[in-house]
């Protein structure tokens, strides 16, 4: 394999780019949205500057979007592994998410079950838990264990029973970016014949997906977490998809994807979500797209590993910071959630951006159970870093540098 291109890569970021008046931040705030790579600006600005219009005319423009959207469908599915007609497009994944739900509501009971997880962001806990609610229909939570940051999966079996309908878990926590065994989840929900929801949201920039391989029925994500536009995608296996009774206007669409994709699509988004895949597909080798997407996302994930070896050895060595890190051996993201003894974390972010110029975030990030039991909310939640492929070893040196001269000034402040 040949060396990262580093360099090269950074080059395709306009927001990297030093001018002659400052630097440009340190972007360590890919958790909550990347940068967006000049290939998916460049494909929004064709799009608008092009002609805009919406579909189903017979003129030039309206073709041309009608191919736009074609064309993510097919990005989407090399990306994912699924059939472009499996992908719907809406406003973000917590819309989607609600309208799903919604539309699932026909077939839920009082005398239903339905499984969420601690560990999740509750875009992918609430729409369920609305759902149930509204049914009448009991929830069970899969509990996080609180010191491996794992999910606690021993007795899978009475939480996930005959009585269950619905299970929604995260592939990878946006906090810990602890990778969760969702293979296991998947085949106990499966030989109960429930349906299964995968928030793959914080997952996709960082990890190949295989949703045929997967065997889940609706997977979410946002093409804002791998370096394009704020859009929400839904993969929704043909088999439910067809079925499902989603909210629409009458003379829309009856057939998938498109009877999911309530008015007028944001088609300069979808352009640039091509233009994003595109840009992954760049760096990776193959005779097929989907050959050079997984080429690629396995040269992200190499790279990115080399960063997080080092911060994660670092971070354990301070004695004035807890790291939120599930232990050796088990998969994780580049993410790391942790906390400084006493010390509230906006105060931490708010000095990184000012005397570093980081961007640096902290909170519950929508963790909020996980958060609640853990008892970090009293300190402001956590502090979070995550790289992206363009993140680079000065990057976190300066970070090294800074953490040290933080705590060196809550030690002896002045």
């Amino acid at each position: 394999m040949h060396p990262f291109p580093i360099q090269q890569l950074r080059a395709a970021f306009p927001a990297l780019r030093e001018t002659g008046h400052r630097k440009p931040p340190v972007f360590f705030d890919g958790p909550g949205g990347t940068q967006m790579a000049q290939q998916s600006v460049d494909a929004m600005v064709g799009y608008i500057t092009d002609g805009m219009a919406n579909l189903h005319g017979a003129f030039q423009t309206s073709i041309s979007t009608e191919r736009v959207l074609e064309e993510g469908r097919k990005a989407v599915a090399d990306l994912l592994h699924c059939n472009p007609a499996e992908v719907a497009f809406g406003q973000n994944m917590t819309s989607l998410a609600f309208s799903i739900a919604r539309s699932l509501a026909a077939s839920v009971t009082a005398d239903d079950e339905i499984v969420v997880t601690e560990l999740d962001h509750r875009a992918n806990v609430d729409p369920w838990v609305t759902l149930a609610k509204d049914k009448g229909a009991k929830v069970k939570f899969i509990t996080v264990n609180p010191n491996t940051y794992t999910l606690e999966l021993d007795n899978l079996h009475e939480i996930i029973t005959d009585k269950t309908k619905l299970v929604a878990v995260g592939m990878s926590s946006n906090v810990t970016g602890t990778v969760s065994d969702i293979k296991k989840i998947i085949a106990r929900a499966k030989s109960v014949n429930a349906l299964v929801v995968i928030d793959a949201v914080h997952a996709v920039p960082h990890l190949t997906i295989d949703f045929k391989q997967l065997g889940c029925d609706v997977l979410l994500c946002s093409s804002y977490k791998f370096f394009g536009p704020h859009l929400g995608i839904a993969v929704i296996a043909a088999s439910l998809f067809e079925e499902l009774p989603v909210y629409k206007l009458q003379p829309a669409p009856q057939e998938i994807p498109d009877k999911l994709e309530t008015g007028t699509q944001n088609h300069e988004a979808i352009a640039g979500l091509t233009g994003a895949i595109t840009f992954i597909e760049d760096l990776g080798d193959g005779a097929t797209r989907r050959e050079r997407l997984q080429s690629g996302m396995q040269r992200i994930e190499a790279y990115e590993q080399e960063l997080t070896d080092r911060i994660e050895n670092f971070l354990k060595q301070i004695p004035e910071v807890r790291l939120y890190r599930a232990p050796a051996g088990i998969r994780k993201t580049p993410t790391f959630a942790f906390t400084i003894n006493n010390i509230n974390a906006r105060k931490a972010t708010t000095w990184f951006a000012e005397y570093y110029n980081m961007n640096i975030a902290d909170g519950h990030f929508y963790a909020s159970t996980m958060a609640d039991k853990l008892g970090v909310n009293h300190m402001g939640g956590w502090i979070r870093i995550g790289f992206a492929p363009y993140n680079t070893l000065e990057e976190v040196k300066l970070f090294e540098q800074g953490l040290q001269e933080f705590i060196a000034l809550t030690r002896h402040p002045s």
